[in-house]
């Protein structure tokens, strides 16, 4: 987690609709980017918590208090 303080806004953005559930897709048709660019925020936010999956970085967000619960982009 070297990198935790270089999580971007956009990277945090993106890290709290993951919570929400919603797919990559989902998440680029809200925040008006492309799919592409969704799935490496998503990889640059697993390098940067140093998870293996979408589950690992919830859970990492809560712990960092990045995410909190009922919070909404």
């Amino acid at each position: 987690m070297r990198f935790l303080n270089t999580i971007s806004q956009r990277e945090q953005q993106i890290l709290r609709l993951i919570a929400f559930e919603l797919t990559s897709k989902e998440i680029a048709q809200e925040l008006y980017i492309s799919t592409n660019t969704v799935n490496t925020h998503k990889k640059n936010l697993g390098d940067k918590l140093d998870v293996r999956n979408l589950a690992g970085m919830v859970r990492r967000g809560f712990e960092l208090g990045i995410l909190e619960a009922e919070q909404r982009a």
